[in-house]
């Protein structure tokens, strides 16, 4: 059976997206491999109406609400691979099915590269956090430190202090603040620790501290670090997206509207943004759907069309 969009990726991008082509009656499908970003964090922040949910709660409840429309359908696996095949689009499953549609709104996902440090890994999500917005609050007024991986460290450690006034940036020999930053840095009271981390302590997931490479302890509640992303799917590429080199990893190149370079493929959530976060992911879910159902219902509009009436 051909669908008329496939939503590949089912979470919070992925279901607002599929939630906006439900209600217009569209048949879609979305395909869902269950290794959301967000897995590792007990509760997303910061949402609009969800503070303080699961993740997986979340997913849940939308998953729920998309399926209660006739016209919608999920699938539990892995896209291995998409091509454009006689005017639609095939997806291949891991399972060995296919699929066949008129659109794609790709809701893929990144994987977080974390640094290369014992103890780290284990704790993330948890103690070893990386934005300030999703999860400061949570850590408001305890012993923070940022390590840093690149130049936007020093932009975390300075937003830090409105958490908490102990925070102490690890230079790991990544970055080397210069006179106007360590000023700057000074007047936040943020502390600079030029020795390299090389191990995080304490009961994982709950953090006490990091060991330094010359054998002090430096204690800790909680660390904040800026990971490197890669894209969780190659169907972009196979499919022949263009990507943009964003500040933390590549990024699929999309419209105003979340269209890709390829004309009938769409992308939304943190594949296809430099920023991420929950809010946003639902928000770029939201115009991939309504894009997609217009680029569907009006094959000729210009695409400059307005996505709604005003």
């Amino acid at each position: 059976m051909s669908h008329d969009v496939i939503v590949i990726g089912g979470s919070f991008a992925g279901l607002s997206a599929a939630l906006q082509l439900a209600r217009a009656r569209r048949r879609l499908l979305v395909v869902d491999a269950g290794r959301p970003r967000n897995r590792f964090a007990r509760a997303s922040h910061g949402f609009l109406g969800q503070d303080g949910r699961a993740p997986a709660a979340i997913v849940e409840s939308a998953r729920t609400q998309v399926l209660a429309y006739p016209t919608a359908e999920f699938i539990a696996g892995e896209a291995t691979e998409a091509r454009q095949c006689d005017g639609e689009f095939e997806v291949a499953l891991a399972s060995g099915a296919t699929h066949h549609a008129r659109g794609l709104i790709l809701a893929t996902g990144v994987v977080d590269e974390l640094p290369d440090v014992p103890g780290l890994r284990e704790r993330w999500g948890a103690t070893v956090l990386h934005c300030p917005y999703c999860h400061g609050y949570e850590v408001a007024a305890r012993r923070l430190g940022v390590l840093a991986t690149g130049p936007q460290a020093l932009h975390q450690a300075l937003l830090l202090p409105d958490w908490s006034p102990d925070v102490t940036l690890f230079t790991n020999g990544v970055v080397a603040p210069d006179d106007v930053q360590r000023a700057a840095l000074q007047a936040r009271g943020v502390r600079l620790e030029a020795e390299p981390v090389t191990a995080l302590l304490g009961e994982a997931p709950l953090l006490s501290g990091v060991r330094l490479a010359d054998g002090r302890v430096a204690a800790l509640d909680a660390l904040f670090t800026v990971s490197r992303t890669r894209p969780a799917s190659a169907l972009a590429e196979q499919l022949g997206c263009a990507f943009d080199e964003g500040p933390f990893g590549p990024v699929i190149r999309t419209s105003d509207r979340k269209e890709t370079t390829v004309p009938g493929v769409f992308a939304a959530g943190d594949a296809a943004r430099p920023a991420h976060n929950a809010t946003w992911a639902s928000a770029d879910g939201v115009t991939a759907g309504i894009a997609a159902h217009q680029s569907l219902a009006i094959p000729l509009a210009s695409p400059a069309a307005p996505l709604a009436a005003r």
